[in-house]
């Protein structure tokens, strides 16, 4: 029962914030103070950056912002999600609070009510939309961009900071982050370049984490709790189990497991936590008892997967997810369980299990889902049980995800993929290993991924406490492991740099000048010399000044920026040679021949008889000064660090030498015909592709080998693919045109590397002869043969296969651009024609 102080102060607060508290009034619970602030510095007019961990919600925020909007007549929302998925799961969430009429979806290959008043879409719709100066954009009134964090992405992280730069100052920003160590150094950022951003950072996990280990059968806590939560002491236990010392170390093991038992006896089961137990919580083998191991011997025996189930089941800690950092090992997991016949279902849950499945997967072709091993999929899926990772189907990750939300599915073999968004919360989050496999050799997993994997155990308004186990491993530190979590931040650092696309797209809306500056307010560039942005948001502001006094000394007789720089010249002159009396008479007599010429000029110029002459030269006098000070500032810029303008300045050198950009006598830059195509061209390969279409390299090809050939630029190979090699490729015009491709990305990518720019990678010919197939109607199970790829790699290649063709339906001339459509509805088809929105 609050106090009458408290009462009172709640009341106050109400009348200050009267929408935040009737949005808190109307959730299904009580908003956390974090929220409570976002939501009234939205309110109070201002953008927030709110940094939080996974599953705090934080989207909360993002979704008041849409109810702000809501609350005018005309005002509007856009949600930004890094992925397609995220996406869709916003879209149809936001749809059931505002009706299906109120949301619309862009993701680039989805369409629905794009003129709604929300809209949720990926951040690289929006940036596209800024650059074409979308009509959608009017009575914009908040952006929400959700896992803002992607900004360090080094592939797509230079979308975030281009729509963040671009968005119209009026338009407020809902920055969402996971938890980053330099969360106020970002917020700055923001509020320099987006203005008054408050900065609301949040370290509390809504629910508790407790982390275990699992050595051999038993739950082991991490931290000794007696020790005080401040000094978060490792369990001393675990430090004995690692450096085992004399003949009792194992009946003392086994008395201390004893004791860690009947300590987790306290949990309560009526409460979500493990049930009480005196014994071992683990199933044994078949084959009966484990053999206890000699004392002097380390080596520890790991539980079956299947065992860690059971485990985690009579410990009432499911539904779990299981990390495994590879694709294989998340199905050979699934298999285990199979095998081991383990079922996690009642008959009426797999029921539903079975009308789920079927209603989701109805539209996919029957004869495509014995070569996607259906009915083994989803038999598990009857067992409770599912494997996700990029891989699977999306058609099935949906069904997987669906199934998971609504505790149908109790435990999922997952790759680290999963952590990043989607909405699939755990009691327990299982981690078999520290370690993963980069592409190139074995690593430890960071103290940002181990936050943001067991982020994910902990169901808010369901648990309360999630739990995260890490199983044993020989070598495995226990000091290290406390140290990965103990530490929940990690920084997070721009991987800005521009690109011809943007290059092209910023010179045709503001010029080269006003590009370079803008590029100059770039988190890369606020991180390399924080004063340089702010140094470039006064020269932005000074030139709107600039343009006002400008206009308000215009005559009508003529130009008197013109004649106002005859007056300053000759006053200064006259000023100069007032005060030097010494230097040679030549120099005096030059002098003088000067002031005379501009005291003609300044008497024959047709402002001079103007009857407003000094109401305009009081204007012109300001216009200077400040130009002065512009100048000034500009020169101040230019010898700071100025690396992000540097990389610029190379982009459009090359653009300049290509002919994508010409620069006038005056200096200015103009975009060529050839400029003006590349702004609708995006991606890595956008100079690649724009030089193509120029020189007519893919005029000759039919659609299956245009789809082909355009696969050569989107994909990139697994490092440890060989690829079909030369005799795998089609032959004909397509072996034509991909030679001249490839000689021109050589000829590019020397011109690059002179201008001291990295290049990029050779095309990748891996997929074209699957590709060609699937576009000339080739069965599902011939295609991925012949691409030697799981379906879920296929369809993901596939989607931005066709972004590519959609861009090439819309910028080439004539005969190719049909082409390209053509090729567009030849690949999406079957599985990749599949959505689950």
């Amino acid at each position: 029962m609050p106090s009458p102080a408290e009462r009172f102060a709640a009341a106050r607060e109400a009348q200050r914030h009267p929408v935040t508290s009737a949005f808190a009034e109307a959730q299904p619970f009580d908003l956390d103070p974090f929220q409570i602030a976002g939501c009234q510095a939205l309110e109070e007019g201002r953008s927030v950056l709110v940094a939080a961990p996974t599953g705090a919600g934080k989207t909360i925020v993002g979704e008041f912002a849409i109810h702000l909007a809501m609350l005018s007549p005309r005002g509007k929302a856009f949600y930004t999600t890094p992925m397609k998925a995220l996406s869709n799961q916003k879209f149809r969430e936001l749809q059931q609070v505002y009706g299906a009429d109120q949301v619309g979806l862009l993701t680039g290959d989805t369409n629905i009510n794009g003129n709604a008043r929300v809209v949720v879409m990926t951040t690289e719709v929006l940036r596209n939309m800024l650059y074409a100066d979308s009509p959608a954009l009017r009575d914009l009134s908040f952006v929400v961009m959700d896992e803002v964090h992607y900004l360090a992405d080094r592939f797509r992280g230079a979308v975030w900071e281009e729509v963040i730069i671009h968005l119209h100052r009026s338009v407020r920003l809902v920055s969402l982050s996971a938890t980053v160590s330099n969360a106020e150094e970002f917020g700055d950022w923001l509020d320099t370049v987006r203005g008054d951003t408050e900065v609301i950072v949040s370290e509390i996990r809504p629910v508790p984490l407790e982390q275990h280990v699992l050595v051999r059968t038993d739950l082991l806590p991490l931290f000794d709790d007696r020790a005080g939560i401040a000094t978060a002491q490792v369990n001393q236990e675990l430090m004995r189990i690692r450096s085992p010392k004399g003949p009792n170390f194992e009946n003392n093991r086994r008395a201390q497991s004893m004791n860690s038992a009947r300590q987790t006896g306290r949990y309560e089961q009526s409460r979500g936590r493990p049930h009480k137990t005196g014994q071992r919580s683990a199933g044994h083998r078949s084959g009966g008892q484990r053999p206890v191991r000699p004392s002097n011997v380390q080596r520890i025996e790991r539980m079956d997967r299947p065992e860690v189930v059971e485990l985690l089941r009579r410990n009432n800690l499911l539904p779990a997810i299981f990390f495994i950092f590879s694709r294989a090992g998340c199905e050979q997991a699934v298999a285990q369980v199979r095998r081991a016949n383990l079922r996690l279902t009642t008959p009426e849950e797999r029921a539903e299990i079975r009308a789920v499945v079927e209603d989701r997967t109805r539209s996919l072709p029957d004869e495509d889902l014995a070569v996607l091993g259906f009915w083994e999929w989803r038999e598990n899926l009857e067992r409770g049980v599912a494997a996700h990772h990029a891989g699977i189907l999306p058609a099935f990750k949906e069904v997987v995800e669906e199934l998971f939300q609504r505790k149908l599915v109790r435990a999922v073999f997952a790759t680290e993929t999963l952590a990043l968004g989607i909405n699939m919360p755990a009691r327990t989050v299982v981690l078999e290993k520290l370690e993963k496999f980069n592409g190139e050799a074995r690593v430890a997993i960071t103290s940002g991924e181990y936050t943001q994997l067991t982020g994910r155990a902990g169901r808010r308004g369901i648990d309360v406490e999630g739990h995260a186990v890490i199983q044993w491993t020989e070598g495995l530190d226990p000091q290290a492991v406390a140290a990965l979590a103990s530490r929940r931040t990690y920084p997070l650092h721009s991987s800005f740099r521009p690109t011809y696309n943007m290059a092209v797209n910023l010179i045709d809306r503001y010029g080269r000048a006003r590009a370079r500056e803008l590029l100059e307010s770039s988190f890369a560039q606020f991180q390399a010399d924080r004063a340089v942005v702010g140094l470039a948001r006064q020269v932005r502001e000074q030139e709107e000044s600039l343009n006002g006094y400008a206009k308000s000394m215009t005559c009508d007789r003529g130009d008197f920026a013109e004649y106002s720089g005859i007056r300053r010249e000759l006053s200064d002159l006259e000023k100069q040679n007032r005060g030097e009396f010494l230097g040679s008479k030549g120099a005096r007599e030059r002098r003088q021949t000067q002031i005379r010429d501009l005291r003609t000029r300044m008497q024959r110029h047709p402002s001079h008889t103007c009857p407003d002459r000094e109401a305009h030269a009081r204007w012109a006098e300001r216009y200077w000064k400040l130009k002065r000070q512009i100048d000034k500032t500009r020169r101040e810029i230019d010898t700071r660090t100025g690396t992000v303008a540097r990389q610029f300045d190379r982009v459009t050198d090359v653009l300049a030498a290509l002919d994508y950009l010409r620069v006038g006598e005056d200096g200015g830059t103009t975009l060529t015909a050839a400029g003006r195509t590349m702004r609708r061209i995006y991606g890595e390969r956008d100079l690649l592709v724009a030089e193509s279409l120029r020189r007519g390299l893919w005029d000759r090809l039919d659609a299956p080998s245009l789809a082909a050939l355009a696969s050569c630029l989107v994909y990139e190979p697994r490092r440890d693919s060989a690829g079909p090699g030369e005799h795998g490729l089609p032959g004909g015009e397509f072996r034509v045109a991909l030679s001249a491709t490839e000689e021109l990305w050589s000829d590019l990518d020397d011109l690059e590397r002179e201008h001291r720019l990295p290049g990029s990678e050779p095309l990748a010919t891996g997929l074209a002869r699957a590709i060609r197939g699937w576009a000339r109607g080739m069965p599902l199970d011939r295609v991925l043969e012949d691409a030697d790829m799981a379906a879920g790699d296929f369809v993901r290649w596939c989607k931005q296969l066709i972004d590519l063709l959609d861009q090439l339906s819309i910028v080439a001339d004539g005969e190719l651009g049909r082409t390209a459509r053509t090729a567009l509805d030849a690949v999406r088809r079957g599985i990749v024609a599949y959505s689950g929105v």
